[in-house]
């Protein structure tokens, strides 16, 4: 009886015992490191087992960052990491306090450190993130010219005002901004936005014998570019034009940031199925997906922030809210009419290289395409996760044509409706003469009042100038068709 209890006291001893003993938590181990430099950024990523806290500060003379991870130890060989192209010349590694990591980066320019956790998701672990940020640096290697932004900002400063003046229902033509005047024509170039989707930590779809989305599309990016830049008065600017993730918010601001006219974003399509195949066009959908597809495509797509670990918006603050509105909506009526000619256009010439997912242009809530005033254009150039489909998007020579397919929908608006500054629209002015088949937009003009001045009825001049509703540029050329 006596043993009995002495027994039970003391398993009540330990019991008591153990609560007072705080739980040890798991050590970590970086089972991996990933590596990729962009033109203004690095980015390190340290593949977790746990959650771990880390420390993040930079050391002088010589320059080093120095990441301090606790309670972890290294299972990755650091020796494999490519350098090449980021701010990092060596990668060393110890240990710190007996049961820390120091990882210590010998750096060749200045950095601004940026650091982060994510939890884990359907492709990743527990990560450690750190950004080295080149301050001054431009996010894409060849950014627009100075001249050239000068005069594209006078362009969107008249067109801004001229939209502020309807929203605000005063005559356009008391509001328009002196634009200066310059002396010879600016012939400037027309500067197409190249978007190569996903990138880096974040590959997309991968097919059936293992290609990944971000490969191909950045080929087909270059290619796009490289025809875009052959092409007089065009310029290309890629978003991307390396093996790096860039935020989907940052990728619409780098676009505005140079200037663009257009953004085209390039994608691989794939479902959880190998039976559907075919190229899609989308554009942006204000009210909601005009299919179950799109619906479940925009969702698959805008989730690639989460795995980016990247965040970012654009704002209207200066304007008072109604305001903000109504300028926001006039804006994006233009802008999305623009972009779904366009998308037409780009439609009807993939239809001639590859079978059409969808016969007329798609519409869904992309984060990617969520400019208000650069009409915007996402194409899934084909499902990689059809095993035919994946074979040909692998083929420099089938890439090649849809890229062509692409560019080719692009021009043609844009030789037809050229922005007033840009060469087309010198080169169109030079070869009008005194035909009198064509008419410049002016400040105050309607489409209607247009139509009754050349005697044609409204839809047949909506007909001739791919428009896809009423709203018309100042500066826009419109093509008036025989009566």
């Amino acid at each position: 009886m006596r043993k009995r209890i002495l027994r039970r006291n003391m398993l009540r001893w330990l019991v008591s015992l153990a609560l007072l003993v705080p739980l040890c938590a798991e050590a970590a181990s970086v089972d991996n490191l990933r590596l990729w430099a962009a033109p203004d950024h690095s980015r390190l990523v340290f593949d977790l087992s746990a959650p771990a806290s880390a420390e993040v500060f930079t050391l002088d003379d010589p320059r080093r960052l120095v990441i301090d991870l606790q309670d972890s130890h290294l299972e990755a060989d650091i020796d494999h990491l490519d350098l090449s192209g980021s701010a990092i010349s060596e990668v060393r590694s110890g240990v710190r306090n007996g049961d820390d990591l120091r990882v210590v980066l010998e750096l060749s320019r200045p950095i601004e450190p940026r650091h982060f956790t994510l939890e884990p998701n359907e492709q990743y672990g527990h990560r450690l993130v750190v950004d080295l940020e080149y301050p001054g640096e431009s996010a894409v290697e060849d950014p627009i010219d100075p001249i050239e932004a000068k005069i594209r900002e006078q362009e969107i400063a008249a067109s801004r005002a001229q939209t502020e003046a309807v929203a605000e229902g005063r005559d356009p033509d008391t509001v328009t901004p002196v634009v200066e005047k310059a002396q010879p024509h600016p012939k400037r170039d027309i500067i197409i936005a190249v978007d190569a989707g996903h990138g880096g930590e974040d590959p997309g779809a991968t097919g059936p014998s293992g290609t990944r989305e971000k490969d191909v599309v950045l080929e087909m990016a270059k290619r796009l570019s490289r025809l875009i830049n052959a092409a007089e008065g065009f310029k290309a600017v890629m978003i991307r034009d390396g093996d790096y993730y860039v935020g989907l918010r940052q990728r619409t601001h780098i676009a505005r940031e140079q200037k663009a006219d257009f953004f085209v974003s390039l994608h691989a399509d794939a479902f959880n199925s190998p039976r559907p195949h075919g190229s899609s066009v989308f554009a942006l959908s204000q009210s909601g997906a005009t299919s179950e597809t799109a619906k479940w495509l925009a969702a698959t797509e805008n989730r690639s922030d989460l795995i980016g670990g990247v965040d970012g918006n654009l704002s209207l603050d200066d304007k008072d809210e109604v305001l903000r509105g109504v300028l926001l909506d006039l804006t994006m009526t233009a802008t999305l009419n623009d972009s779904l000619t366009i998308g037409g256009q780009v439609l009807d010439r993939l239809g001639r290289i590859n079978d059409l997912h969808k016969s007329r242009v798609e519409q869904a809530g992309f984060v990617v395409l969520k400019s208000p005033d650069i009409p915007s254009l996402l194409v899934e150039t084909g499902f990689i996760s059809n095993p035919q489909e994946e074979k040909r998007l692998r083929d420099g020579g089938y890439q090649q044509r849809m890229m062509q397919a692409v560019f080719g929908g692009i021009r043609a608006h844009f030789e037809r409706n050229p922005p007033p500054a840009s060469l087309l629209a010198w080169q169109r002015d030079q070869g009008r003469g005194g035909a009198g088949d064509e008419y410049r937009i002016q400040p105050g003009d309607t489409l209607s009042e247009i139509a009754a001045r050349h005697n044609v009825p409204v839809g047949q001049l909506r007909q001739a100038n791919e428009l896809n509703g009423d709203v018309i540029r100042v500066g826009q050329v419109l093509r008036i068709p025989s009566s």
